[in-house]
């Protein structure tokens, strides 16, 4: 059979194989894709769509964050920290590198403090001091982040780590923290506001399933060349077969192998 591969036709033919599985194995990647994206902006849809509701119903300081309240909108009452305003470096917004202003927002009710994610800035000068004043916060929740190693310059942090900010500012601390949205009132410079991320939300099984049917394709591609081949193998074995059964029942010429007259 292997003899039967490398003849040259069914070596085009593979290689005409290795061309469509390519195709399809993209196709199925580029479905594959759909699949997630179209899930990702379903559910950031529909988180965007919630009513936000009071921190304080949701969520108590130091108590584990629950999986189905990221992106959750949600408001606050209080006033930030006069001090205690940390910036994480090495972030993205829109292609540009910068900063995330990370401040403390000490709660109205209960005392505890939250972390709030104001904005982005692409030099630290440009944090600014927060807004002073009782102020209700709207914004997603979302979990901390894990920890960053590294030396970094007074001030800044390497992640959203609440290990952190537990041991940096006072009081009880909400294991959360919050993509800022608004304001109420508007109060100071308001800086560049960082968009609340997707959540993880699976697949969009439909398009998951186009995407299995491609490679589903460009396997049968496969399948259908190795037929081929065996087919091929399988006929030059019978044709060989059928030589050697002809040969077999020829008459033996009479000679010096023949059989010999007997006076």
């Amino acid at each position: 059979m292997l003899r039967t591969a490398l003849r040259p036709r069914f070596l085009g033919l593979f290689a005409l194989c290795v061309l469509i599985a390519i195709a399809f194995g993209q196709l199925g990647r580029w479905q594959l894709g759909v699949a997630e994206d179209t899930a990702s902006r379903e559910a950031l849809a529909q988180a965007r769509s919630l009513t936000p509701v009071d921190l304080t119903t949701v969520l108590a300081p130091h108590t584990a964050f629950p999986g189905e309240l990221g992106t959750r909108p949600v408001t606050a009452t209080g006033a930030y920290a006069d001090q205690g305003q940390v910036l994480v470096p090495d972030r993205l917004l829109g292609g540009v590198s910068g900063l995330w202003v990370i401040t403390p927002f000490v709660l109205d009710e209960g005392g505890a403090t939250l972390p709030v994610l104001r904005g982005f800035v692409e030099d630290p000068q440009e944090a600014g001091a927060p807004p002073t004043g009782t102020l209700t916060i709207t914004g997603a929740l979302a979990p901390g982040e894990s920890p960053v190693t590294g030396t970094l310059p007074e001030g800044q942090i390497g992640s959203v780590d609440l290990s952190v900010l537990v041991n940096t500012w006072p009081g009880d601390l909400y294991n959360a923290f919050v993509f800022l949205a608004a304001e109420d009132p508007v109060a100071g410079a308001q800086l560049t506001k960082v968009p609340t991320p997707v959540a993880p939300s699976g697949l969009k099984w439909r398009n998951a399933a186009y995407a299995v049917q491609w490679w589903v394709f460009a396997a049968f591609a496969f399948w259908m060349w190795w037929r081929m081949v065996r087919d091929a193998a399988d006929e030059g074995r019978e044709e060989s077969d059928g030589l050697e059964g002809a040969d077999d029942g020829m008459p033996v010429p009479a000679g010096d192998n023949g059989a010999r007259e007997h006076a």
